[in-house]
């Protein structure tokens, strides 16, 4: 595939995000390319499970359908800067937490760069992406999804109980102040969940498209959470109730960008 397809797929992708359905015409007016382009690029992405195929156009799946390829295409640039943010967190020496998400793949490399750092994580993509000098990783085993390359299950949750004092970074699916932050996966929530219990300090990473709106399966609440980082500040209303639970918030400063 070329950069120029690549580039165009991100873009279908980042605006099917935004806008949940879109036109051909749409995507060739706002790409200015063809139809017959903007047709065979929808094709490509609906053979990778990316988009659905509708008359005159693409929508999303439903959310809980949404491939790890898919949401890595997803606030892609928020991502990489809640990346950065949390590894700035970690020192020489730390054990840590990382989920089998998009947006704890984005510490990737920061954490390359630091020494004798333990990271305990379920997900093989991260397991091989951290095979670098200096760094220790124990890979959870447990029952194996091949399209997230992640573990889940009981065995996994065996494993996860014979940890502690680690620090969790957990990324979600959707945030509530009344529900807490929440997982559009079952199997992923009762992980999270004993991940978070089994912590000595979780740091939730989301991005600024996850404020507000709940997913299926609360992962905790939130006394248990001591950190957030995201993208950008928090409206009002947020940042009044995480100062209210006692939660630090970490941002992007415009000079962080």
């Amino acid at each position: 595939m070329s950069q120029a397809a690549e580039e165009r797929r991100k873009q279908i992708m980042s605006q099917l995000f935004d806008k949940k359905h879109l036109t051909v015409k749409e995507l060739a007016a706002s790409m200015r390319v063809s139809g017959a382009t903007v047709r065979r690029d929808l094709k490509a992405l609906a053979d990778e499970e990316q988009v659905l195929l509708v008359h005159g156009g693409a929508t999303l799946p439903r959310q809980g359908d949404f491939s790890f390829r898919a949401k890595q295409l997803r606030a892609v640039e928020e991502k990489k800067v809640i990346g950065r943010l949390a590894a700035r967190l970690l020192t020489d020496g730390d054990q840590v937490f990382l989920d089998a998400g998009t947006t704890c793949s984005e510490m990737v490399p920061h954490l390359k760069r630091m020494q004798d750092v333990t990271i305990l994580t379920n997900s093989a993509r991260l397991a091989l992406q951290l095979n670098t000098p200096g760094l220790k990783v124990l890979l959870i085993g447990g029952e194996y999804r091949p399209d997230r390359m992640d573990t889940v299950g009981p065995m996994a949750m065996s494993a996860l109980n014979q940890v502690r004092g680690y620090v969790a970074f957990l990324g979600a699916d959707g945030l509530s102040m009344d529900f807490g932050p929440s997982a559009s996966d079952v199997a992923s929530a009762h992980l999270h969940r004993l991940v978070v219990e089994n912590a000595r300090q979780t740091v939730l990473l989301v991005d600024r498209g996850k404020f507000g709106g709940a997913s299926l399966f609360q992962i905790v609440d939130w006394s248990r959470i001591s950190k957030v980082v995201t993208d950008r500040e928090p409206d009002g209303p947020w940042m009044r109730f995480f100062e209210d639970q006692h939660i630090e918030v970490i941002f992007s400063e415009p000079a962080d960008n």
